[in-house]
Parts: structure tokens; sequence; C-alpha cells
């Protein structure tokens, strides 16, 4: 009954948020063009409700010439990839806002499990474990709150596990209001590869 109830509330809260961002949205596009050669918007093959596929839409904050389906933190050195407004955006997440059109296309949630890359095959056997990918993939979500890019796979399924059980009105708002945090505090982003160590993992195990 809550997911139908959820739907609702992503559409409303879309349309409504698209109509109020249109002006940033457009400000942004035009910064995009006019530093680098390409498209305005970066599509990529994400995993969707119960496993199936969709192209998640971005603001392109790379060079046409980056390696595709691969994570920017598991890149050697992303810097060399990364353009100067691309750089802006990532830090603020504002690259993510063009998702708004995949939640009004019901593709996604506001809130929930980050949609897996097609290709990141440990993290969408993982989650299986704990039903995370058997509801819409989010914008923002639980484990985006509490770690992000420097999540070891194990424990960011472990999370996403977490936010199914815990599902609700409550719960929602919380990670909704915790991302501006997250955000306004850059936390969890890695540029670049970074090995995860085992002492790492207990530490985030006991947050």
């Amino acid at each position: 009954m809550y997911l139908k109830v959820k739907r609702c509330f992503d559409l409303i809260i879309s349309l409504v948020g698209l109509v109020m961002i249109s002006p940033i949205l457009l400000v942004l596009v035009l910064a995009i063009k006019l530093e680098s050669p390409g498209p305005v918007f970066f599509k990529q093959k994400r995993v969707a409700i119960n496993k199936t596929y969709f192209s998640i839409l971005k603001f392109r904050t790379m060079r046409v010439d980056t390696p595709k389906d691969t994570p920017t933190h598991l890149l050697k050195n992303p810097d060399q990839y990364i353009t100067k407004v691309g750089k802006f955006l990532r830090k603020t997440s504002l690259d993510e806002l063009p998702q708004i059109f995949n939640i009004i296309a019901g593709q996604m949630s506001i809130i929930g499990p980050r949609p897996a890359l097609w290709n990141q095959f440990d993290l969408i056997e993982e989650r299986d474990k704990y039903h995370a990918n058997d509801i819409r993939p989010g914008l923002t979500g639980w484990a985006q709150i509490n770690g992000r890019d420097e999540l070891p796979i194990d424990i960011k399924a472990k999370l996403d596990g977490e936010y199914i059980k815990k599902i609700g009105v409550l719960m929602d708002i919380k990670c909704f209001f915790g991302t501006f945090v997250s955000v306004a505090k850059s936390d969890g982003v890695v540029e670049g590869y970074k090995e995860v160590k085992e002492e790492d993992k207990k530490e985030y195990v006991s947050k």
C-alpha cells in the first residue's frame, strides 16, 4: 500500500520540482555546451525494479572519450576526464537533476537504493539477499547518506536491505533531508580508485 502512495508523492513532487528548477536546468545546459563538445545529457544502462533495465539520465560531467560503463571511483585518473563544469556538478550532485525525468517516467523513485550499473553483478547479487532489487531505485537513499562511493559492496547492500525493512514515511523523510547534509559535506564522494580495507568495513558496520 505504501509503495502506491510513495509513487503518487514521487510524481507530484517531481512535477512541481521540475517547474521550480527549470531555470537552473537551463543555466546548467548552457554551461555544459559552452565548455566542451558533446551531448548535454549522459545516458547509462542501469538496473531498475525487478532487475529490468533503463537508461538513467545525468548531466554530462566528463569528456566524450571517457571509458564507458566504468564507475568514476574505479578510474585510475578520473581528473583527466572530468570537465571543469563537471567537477562542480559532481561536487554539488547537480549532475543528478535530470533524473527527475526518470522519476516522472516511473523508472525511479525519489528515495530508494541507487540504481546499479548493468555490469555491477556483485552488487546486484548482494542486493538480492535483501530484496533490494524488488523496488524502484532512487535518486537518493539510505546507503547514499551513509557512505556513498566509499562503501564496500556488502555494506552498501546491507544498508539497502535496512531501508527495505524500515521503508515508510519516516524513513523516506530521514533519507530526503539527510541527503542535503551529505551533499553539503560532500560525504562519501570518491573520485578515483580506492581500495577499502577490512578495518574500514568494520567501521561502517558499527555506524
